[in-house]
């Protein structure tokens, strides 16, 4: 099962590396890792994509929430939150196949960012099943390039307020 962990971490060089290899010294995969700044510019928010059972993720939890520049650590499991990926997808897009292209990515909610001869390229954002459902759409086109952000993550205002 996949567990979304936010840890709210010190903006200092070194946490990174020092979270990731935490991980890696205690056999934990990552599947998604992203890392930005807070409101608060001393504060990086770590969302931290970690797929096994609610043992492992208690683990997890519990050796982050150790390490020193980490100031908070909470796992979205059981509450309701929104999740985001963005994906920049580059599409084989000739002329006479635009039109069927722009389609797809209005019924995605996606947005032409750059125009190329024979290529476009569109931003999608949303859950990852979503950005997975676009990327197969795409294929019959040719997909020429895909760059992911991998999963954020905030709990929903209602529960925090």
């Amino acid at each position: 099962m996949k567990h979304i962990i936010s840890a709210l971490v010190e903006n200092k060089p070194g946490v990174l590396a020092h979270v990731a290899g935490m991980f890696a010294a205690r056999g934990f995969n990552i599947d998604s890792l992203v890392v930005g700044r807070t409101e608060d510019p001393e504060m990086s928010r770590m969302t931290i994509v970690v797929v096994g059972d609610d043992r492992v993720v208690e683990q997890v939890r519990k050796q982050l929430a150790k390490i020193v520049p980490v100031v908070k650590v909470q796992d979205f499991a059981g509450q309701p939150v929104v999740v985001r990926d963005l994906m920049l997808i580059t599409v084989t897009a000739p002329p006479e196949k635009r039109a069927e292209i722009f389609s797809l990515m209005e019924m995605f909610r996606g947005k032409v960012v750059d125009i190329g001869l024979k290529s476009l390229m569109i931003e999608i954002s949303g859950p990852e099943s979503k950005i997975e459902a676009f990327i197969n759409v795409c294929r019959p086109y040719g997909i020429k390039n895909v760059a992911r952000t991998g999963t954020i993550a905030m709990p929903r205002q209602a529960n925090i307020e």
